[in-house]
């Protein structure tokens, strides 16, 4: 049994006792996150495809981590003219357990 899930602009193939990273939510460690936006479930009874979002269906997780991804460099220059620019970037991320799937 899985479900496909929207959020954060992304989508997410999930199953019940999976560890997925998603965009960061406003939760704190621990709470429980219900995802309303599921666009398709698959379970015993066969595939429910929605239009464009299943209707009733749910998705509960609890919150693992709050969280940064490891830091990537952006470096810019401009060749001849002594411009060079050097950042990084952490992308803050949520980790949630996948608790239960209700279609």
């Amino acid at each position: 049994m899985y479900a496909v899930i929207e959020t954060g602009g992304k989508q997410y193939r999930v199953e019940p006792g999976q560890t997925v990273r998603v965009e960061k939510l406003e939760v704190q460690k621990g709470d429980q996150v219900v995802f309303d936006r599921v666009l398709m479930v698959v379970d015993e009874n066969g595939v429910k495809i929605g239009t464009p979002l299943v209707d009733g269906a749910t998705v509960k997780a609890t919150v693992v981590v709050q969280d940064k991804a490891r830091k990537i460099v952006v470096f810019k220059y401009k060749p001849k003219k002594r411009i060079r620019t050097k950042t990084g970037h952490r992308q803050p991320f949520t980790e949630v357990r996948i608790d239960s799937l209700e279609a």
